[in-house]
């Protein structure tokens, strides 16, 4: 009964999306005050029933309620309760749900906090998200429909993936899609800006702030997958540049570059039909990657559908969603006006060239991912290539230096007109720091890649420049510090969450290039009590215990890892078997240091005669790898610094009166300037 109640509401949902595709639109053209607050209690309405619905879902995990064919395909009685809720979103279906589920929370979002917004500008935000919405419960109930009933029901699952049994893994789907989705609301501000005919520094102050939020969640969320992939494979790495995992990173580029454009609308008026652009090609990424792991035209450890009628279906949602709003863009952009000018040496000009490597960036990025599958396309299936990591390592890396080397001077630069003579003055410091990292690697690693130095050299000129230019925001270095700390308190909390993230891309880059270039590798065959040597350390097989955990059977290994006849590290690693899913995974058994990591994994046991007593051991160093996880975090950080800015609360300018197109544009009512 429950579950037909979730289906039900699911149709209802759909219903309600229709309405609110509607009728705000409509309401928002003939100046219906009553027909555009229908979004708002819509969107509310809407996002209720989809929580009921995805409650119903997960009641059905829960109980082990066999009967429904999610949970049959996807769950078992023996599994952990943890992992039986995790399970919900750990399928197609279930993770579709969650989907629509996370649009609906952010069109709700617009519809309770927005009340600063104009309401035609609110109403046809919030119909345009009802459209996705609507393609999307659509793909749900026709094809993917979570509540399909199985009969006789079977008498037990056939269990979760055993690779998404891990707890870093559970989270990942959501920041994701919090992530993904929330791309949409920059989406729909877009076209509904492209309606209206306004794009100005109101329209900018009210979208930075949601794709903000999105690029945050995004930022975790592909941390926390390169987390999961890193202790969870046994492989060592983090990163594969797997077609999955570009699909998400693409629309982190975009994305990233939304977020810096939208700045130079809000600031100088300028940069506006870029903008806009911008805003759909990142949510055309989300689309995308949506489209990557559901329609099987990849095979991947992340995919979640292999089934190509869907894929079809979510095609069909990204041309018509995509196709419209580029259609829209090249009808009406023309007709916007540039607004501010700006000398090419300025903040403005720095952040166009910054726009411009993320694009070429993420344009390589997709060229790399999608070359392979339009090649096997064309040519029947008869010639199939490979992408890899040598050709994104060999593109994507150099395009990247003229951006970080801008990161550090770009701030520093005054807008419309600015001075590289007073910016370079101000940066000294960052490049002695450089030029330290580069000879200090040099000494220090004198056997590791050529480029490897300058790597680090790159991370200390953006580490050293961007605390730089927040001393220099706050005068730390040439006032009393009591006056430094009332500026620093006067600061807004944008201008700190910019130094956090920047300066977390700096930590980044330092633990990218150590676990790349100076990583080292041991594999060997060991029987319990022996012992080999390598890459600067003696490795100990002291054990190998056999168990049964909750829903497999294991064997754990246990890795005395000396130096110099010293103990340093105890490493416990298990293979697990999952005899339901009949699949076997890898937990890897990691030592964290400041500078490194200790890693080191067993295998299979050997089957030949006189080695069924021994075990592959691989065991790694991975220089700077914790840095990889700070520097995230310290990004993240950064992001949710900046949202909690109360510029992001008060509202925005007053609407540019230069900034409308043909005078027949239906007018948007005034922004309240805001409340400083």
């Amino acid at each position: 009964m429950i579950a037909e109640i979730g289906q039900y509401v699911l149709i209802v949902a759909l219903v309600l999306a229709a309405v609110q595709a509607v009728l705000p639109l409509w309401g928002a053209a003939r100046g219906a005050a009553g027909l555009m607050a229908v979004g708002d209690r819509t969107a509310v309405a809407q996002v209720v029933a989809l929580m009921i619905a995805f409650g119903a879902l997960t009641h059905g995990f829960v109980t082990s309620d066999f009967s429904l064919a999610v949970v049959y395909q996807n769950s078992h009685s023996l599994k952990p309760m943890f992992y039986k809720i995790t399970g919900v979103w750990g399928n197609h279906e279930g993770s579709m749900l969650l989907w629509v589920l996370v649009l609906a929370l952010f069109s709700a979002a617009v519809a309770i906090f927005g009340r600063n917004l104009p309401p035609t500008l609110k109403a046809r935000v919030l119909s345009i998200q009802a459209m996705i919405g609507f393609a999307f419960l659509a793909f749900i109930i026709f094809t993917s429909n979570p509540f399909a009933r199985l009969s006789p029901a079977p008498f037990d699952g056939t269990g979760l993936n055993p690779l998404l049994q891990d707890p870093g893994l559970a989270f990942h789907p959501p920041l994701l899609y919090l992530g993904y989705v929330g791309f949409s609301m920059a989406f729909s501000f877009a076209v509904a800006a492209l309606i209206e005919g306004r794009v100005d520094a109101a329209w900018a102050r009210w979208v930075r702030p949601w794709t903000l939020a999105a690029w945050t969640f995004l930022t975790a969320g592909i941390a926390l997958g390169s987390w999961w992939a890193y202790y969870e494979l046994g492989w060592g790495g983090w990163w594969f540049w797997d077609p999955v995992e570009n699909a998400s990173f693409m629309p982190w580029l975009f994305g990233t570059a939304l977020l810096h454009s939208s700045i130079v609308v809000e600031k100088r008026d300028a940069l506006k039909s870029w903008t806009i652009l911008l805003a759909i090609l990142t949510f055309s990424m989300s689309l995308l990657g949506t489209f990557l792991v559901r329609s099987g035209v990849l095979t991947s450890v992340h995919a979640f559908a292999t089934d190509p009628e869907r894929g079809v279906f979510i095609l069909a949602i990204l041309a018509l969603t995509i196709g419209g709003a580029l259609t829209l863009f090249a009808v009406r952009a023309p007709g916007m006006k540039g607004g501010g000018l700006f000398a090419p040496v300025s903040r403005e000009g720095a952040l166009v060239v910054n726009n411009m490597v993320l694009t070429v960036a993420a344009a390589t990025v997709l060229l790399g991912t999608l070359y392979p599958l339009i090649l096997e396309a064309l040519s029947g299936g008869e010639s199939r290539v490979s992408v890899g990591p040598p050709f994104f390592n060999a593109t994507f890396a150099p395009i990247m230096v003229p951006l970080v080397l801008l990161m550090a001077l770009g701030p520093l630069m005054a807008w419309k007109r600015g001075n590289m003579r007073t910016a370079s003055r101000k940066l000294v410091p960052a490049g002695i720091a450089a030029l330290l990292a580069i000879v200090a690697t040099f000494v220090l690693v004198p056997d590791g890649p050529a480029l490897a130095p300058f790597a680090m050299g790159l991370a200390a000129w953006l580490g050293v420049g961007t605390v730089a230019e927040w001393g220099d925001r706050i005068k730390l270095f040439s006032s009393h510090p009591a006056d430094a700390l009332r500026r620093l308190s006067g600061l807004p909390r944008s201008a700190s969450g910019m130094t956090l993230a920047h300066l977390g891309l700096a930590i980044l880059i330092v633990g990218i290039t150590g676990s790349s270039a100076w990583r080292a590798e041991l594999v060997t065959t060991l029987v319990p009590g022996e012992t080999v040597e390598g890459v600067g350390y003696a490795v100990t097989l002291e054990s190998v215990t056999e168990g049964l955990g909750p829903n497999y059977s294991f064997e754990r290994g246990t890795l005395l890892i000396s130096k110099d006849d010293t103990p340093v590290a105890t490493l416990v690693t298990e293979r697990r078997f999952f005899p339901v899913a009949n699949q076997t995974t890898t937990e890897a058994g990691i030592h964290t240091r400041w500078l490194s990591d200790l890693y080191g994994v067993i295998g299979e046991r050997g089957r030949t005669p006189g080695t069924s007593n021994a075990w592959t051991v691989r065991f790694f160093v991975n220089p700077l790898v914790p840095w990889i996880w700070l520097g995230s975090l310290v990004m993240v950080l950064g992001g949710f610094l900046s949202l909690s800015d109360r510029r992001h609360r008060v509202g925005a300018p007053r609407r540019a009166a230069n900034a409308a197109l043909p005078a027949d544009s239906p007018p948007s009512q005034p922004m309240p300037a805001p409340a400083e």
